[in-house]
């Protein structure tokens, strides 16, 4: 039997991350549905999703420094010839081990 006062802390935790989830998605369709959908607002919200990568991507790149790099290079190389996600994050897991490897 679970008397303790946190037994179900995790269930909690996750299901107020869901609910947060779910308002922030609805709070910004309903906002947008006030916006006219002009071009510039278009082209705003297709080079978003770029932004966001960029932004998680270049810390961890000057963090991590040449493997990182390297890794993030043949991805990006690798999107660009198959187009494929899973192509490329396999092959940036086999330059950045290869880059580690040879100690950089």
């Amino acid at each position: 039997m679970m008397n303790e006062p946190l037994a179900y802390g995790p269930l909690i935790g996750i299901l107020a991350m869901a609910i947060a989830t779910f308002l922030t998605r609805i709070s910004g369709y309903s906002l947008m549905g006030h916006i006219p959908m002009t071009k510039r607002v278009r082209r705003t919200l297709e080079v978003l999703p770029g932004a966001i990568m960029a932004a998680t991507i270049v810390p961890i790149v000057a963090k991590v420094g040449p493997a990182a790099f390297i890794a993030v290079a043949v991805a990006l190389a690798s999107m660009i010839v198959k187009r494929n996600e899973f192509i490329a994050a396999g092959l940036a897991l086999v330059a950045v081990s290869l880059a580690r490897a040879a100690g950089l």
